[in-house]
């Protein structure tokens, strides 16, 4: 239950809460304003109050947001640990108002056994006589118990804890510097895995406590930095420099180390991340650029990004953020930081040493960052959603493949019956930044801020019980309109419905899995049948039945049964610009009749063997999900 898996989930569900935070901060920010000037004088108290009850109930919100998180949005576990947080609350307070606070501690614990009550309890029989208790009803009845007991265990040991968390808090503290490098340079290194949220909740929700005018008592770094502690934002400060400077000029060193044919495009992409990194302080785009080709220089990253912050704080700087370092939150936040105007300085410096090392790196080690590649990617296509995503559920190895999916702010979060079954080529060329695989099926496909849309429209596929035939690209070119070919029998679709393409390289490869059924003696053409009834159609060149053979290698013979990117035949290049009416090369299902739907990637370059270039929906094969055939 507790693998990584497990965690990777838990890391999700613990950011869903976070996204309630980002309002609290910018209440606190209008409080600070000249209201009395206004004649207003009452609003500055009234927004401060509406901003700090958000952090004095943060352990509700994650109680109820971890819940959810664990249980795939189940009401009944989000109700159920609201339940447990109000009676582990009026326990505790009850026993001595001055003993056990609600924590974010308490908070993790219940959310957790809510989530885990919904799985076990979910399908919970009881006598008949019973049985409106049973099923997902039981769950707060369950709740209700459990947070008597962990009340009461809380009371007896609370102490205990309360000085080990104390402990705890002076063992980091005592590190100095060097504690804050370390949870720097782990944050980036958990990053990579999107777990570092579990690491966050420790020192951003449990490390220190610091207690108002009021008596309210707060504990970690976020919250006790909004509720006015000037030691707080230590370990949140050095993130600043790092996310607002020093990855966005990563994403120009990147931008200016792509190849000139490829810069415009990359150009635009990175632009989007570099600033998406520096407002918002999203950074997967930019750091999973580098992750995978250059695993070493993450590392390196990593250690930087921890001697940053080990040096914001030894200049004194403390700020903060609700969700993350970007330059909304810098801004927001200002007025509450200590030396905050220093991390300016500190940025530019940090970003110009990050963008000579990353470009020097990229070019002394030949490393192929976006727009060094041999081919581009598909990755612009403009938030085509609907269209991506039967693709990337087709290159997850299909609906049957998916045991779990979940999706944060940057990432699909996969539990898969068979990890071995991803396309991870097809997944990057539709898009994702980087597959991790974490083992025993579990699975993270970064896609950046698409990454929730796709998961519900994948949702909406698997719910639809369709299944996509996914078609590769048969040579390395250009791929256009059938309607845009030579030839008037091909181009009024008389043959059948499908694509072309203007091949750079003679050679042809299988589309997809199936049995050649035909080779034409001269060569130029070879058929194929799919497994479910299709009948393809491959034809290099127009009018190169012409020549008889010339130029033409068979590679594969009928009757042989082939995998997508298998060669079947080579062509002379040089032959057929000089003596074929056409380079295009149609790829065509001669028996459309039998094509329930058809979807077709955006007209542009493609390298062989490349997937996702279209995909068809058959309708004999949907009618065999549905049990009509057998």
């Amino acid at each position: 239950m507790f693998g990584v898996g497990y965690l990777q989930r838990l890391g999700r569900a613990m950011m869903l809460p976070m996204t309630v935070l980002p309002a609290a901060a910018i209440f606190l920010m209008l409080a600070r304003l000249p209201w009395e000037a206004l004649g207003w004088p009452q609003v500055p108290e009234l927004l401060h109050a509406a901003g700090l009850v958000m952090f004095q109930y943060t352990p509700h919100v994650f109680a109820v947001g971890i819940a959810l998180g664990l249980s795939n949005q189940s009401a009944a576990a989000g109700i159920s640990s609201l339940a447990g947080m109000f009676i582990f609350t009026a326990i505790t307070y009850a026993y001595d108002p001055n003993g056990v606070q609600p924590s974010m501690f308490a908070g993790a614990v219940i959310g957790i056994a809510s989530g885990w009550a919904h799985e076990r309890f979910k399908s919970f029989v009881l006598p008949e006589f019973l049985q409106f208790f049973g099923g997902t009803r039981f769950v707060p009845l369950f709740m209700s118990g459990f947070s008597l007991l962990f009340a009461w265990i809380m009371i007896g040991a609370g102490q205990s804890l309360v000085n080990l968390a104390s402990s705890a808090g002076t063992l980091v503290g005592s590190a100095g510097g060097f504690g804050i490098f370390l949870y720097g340079f782990l944050h980036r290194i958990l990053v990579a895995f999107g777990l570092h949220h579990l690491l966050n909740h420790v020192f951003w929700f449990q490390v220190g406590q610091y207690k108002d005018a009021t008596g309210a008592v707060y504990f970690g770094d976020m919250p006790r930095f909004f509720a006015g502690d000037p030691e707080a934002g230590a370990y949140m400060a050095g993130l600043y420099p790092v996310i607002m400077f020093a990855l966005p000029a990563v994403a120009f060193a990147i931008i200016h180390e792509a190849r000139e044919d490829l810069k415009p495009k990359i150009s635009k992409q990175f632009r989007i991340a570099a600033l998406g990194s520096f407002l918002t302080g999203v950074t997967e785009p930019v750091e999973f650029a580098f992750l995978f080709v250059a695993p070493y220089l993450f590392l390196v990253h990593a250690v930087l990004s921890g001697g940053v912050m080990w040096l914001t704080y030894e200049m004194g700087i403390r700020h903060g953020f609700s969700f993350s370092a970007g330059a909304l939150e810098y801004f927001i936040n200002l007025p509450l930081a200590t030396k905050g105007w220093m991390i300016i300085p500190l940025g530019l410096v940090t970003g110009l040493v990050y963008y000579v090392l990353f470009r020097w790196s990229i070019r002394r080690f030949q490393l192929t960052t976006p727009g060094r590649e041999d081919a581009t990617r598909l990755d612009d296509w403009a938030g085509d959603v609907p269209y991506r995503a039967p693709l990337i559920l087709q290159a997850l190895g299909a609906k049957e493949n998916i045991v779990r999916m979940e999706a944060c702010i940057t990432r699909l979060r996969l539990t898969l019956d068979d990890d071995g079954r991803i396309d991870a080529q097809a997944l990057r060329h539709l898009g994702a930044a980087g597959v991790i695989r974490l083992g025993g099926g579990h699975v993270q496909v970064v896609f950046g801020t698409y990454s929730e849309l796709i998961r519900e429209e994948i949702q909406k596929l698997m719910q639809q019980d369709v299944q996509q035939v996914q078609f590769h690209a048969p040579v390395q070119g250009r791929m256009i309109p059938i309607e845009e070919v030579d030839d008037p029998i091909f181009a009024g679709k008389l043959v059948g419905r499908g694509v072309a393409f203007i091949p750079d390289k003679g050679e042809l490869v299988a589309p997809l899995k199936g049995k050649i059924i035909h080779v034409h003696p001269s060569l130029h053409a070879v058929g194929l049948r799919t497994e479910d009834g299709l009948e393809v159609l491959l034809h290099v060149g127009i009018d190169t039945s012409l020549l008889k053979g010339e130029g033409f290698t068979a590679l594969a013979k009928e009757g042989d049964e082939v995998s997508p990117g298998q060669p079947l035949l080579r062509f002379h290049l040089p032959t057929l610009r000089k003596r074929a009416k056409s380079l295009a090369t149609p790829m065509v299902i001669t028996n459309p009749e039998i094509v329930r739907s058809w979807r077709f990637a955006p007209f542009k370059p493609v390298k062989k063997g490349q997937a996702a270039v279209m995909s068809v929906v058959v309708e004999k094969r949907e009618q065999k999900g549905q049990g009509v055939e057998s």
